[in-house]
């Protein structure tokens, strides 16, 4: 799933996965004016609804199709985003920064998975958390979203080991309707995952 995949399906007409925000993202709230990071954001629907919130937002995707989108939409809307276009298998995430890391439906190969996931501790706050939807490994029998590929899905027991460094973490598996754009619709298998940092 490099950047060329992602630039052609955000070239496509409307919003891919629509734009309103994640269900899973919709329970959860952060401190007044908090800073937060979307990584993986494609087209912004989330790091918008957060900026709606108050929250101070900057949203990063490798595909500059979805970071047009992103600032389209947050035009549209009459806020503000900031946006950054970067691989995160190369991006340095600023150390201390962040009250809140979102990433909703970001798949990677395992080797970037654990780069990611294992540099969000250092990048928060005292603190601060990071949220994360994903589809689970059981996605493949439902194939109603994300990636059809077993290498990119995720399990309980990896997360528990990206994520060990937080002293609170919460990991759920359940399936769940998802209806989000052209491309997530249906009852899915996913990951929800709340990590604070204390």
């Amino acid at each position: 799933m490099q950047a060329d995949f992602w630039n052609l399906r955000y070239s496509e007409n409307g919003f891919a996965y629509g734009t309103e925000a994640n269900d899973f993202l919709r329970t959860q709230t952060f401190p007044e004016g908090a800073k937060i990071l979307c990584l993986a954001e494609g087209e912004g629907r989330n790091a918008v609804y957060l900026a709606e919130q108050g929250y101070e937002v900057t949203a990063i995707d490798m595909a500059y199709e979805g970071i047009e989108k992103t600032r389209d939409l947050a035009q549209m809307k009459n806020i503000s985003v900031k946006t950054i276009c970067a691989n995160l298998a190369e991006y340095e995430i600023a150390a201390e920064h962040w009250d809140g890391i979102v990433i909703i439906f970001g798949h990677f190969p395992e080797a970037v998975r654990k780069c990611v996931h294992q540099s969000l501790y250092k990048a928060l706050k005292k603190g601060g958390k990071v949220v994360i939807e994903a589809y689970s490994k059981d996605q493949l029998k439902f194939k109603t979203g994300g990636p059809m590929d077993a290498n990119l899905l995720y399990s309980v027991e990896e997360l528990q080991e990206d994520f060990k460094e937080f002293g609170d973490v919460e990991i759920i598996q359940l399936e769940r309707e998802i209806h989000e754009g052209r491309y997530h619709n249906g009852m899915s298998s996913v990951l929800q995952i709340v990590a604070r940092k204390k």
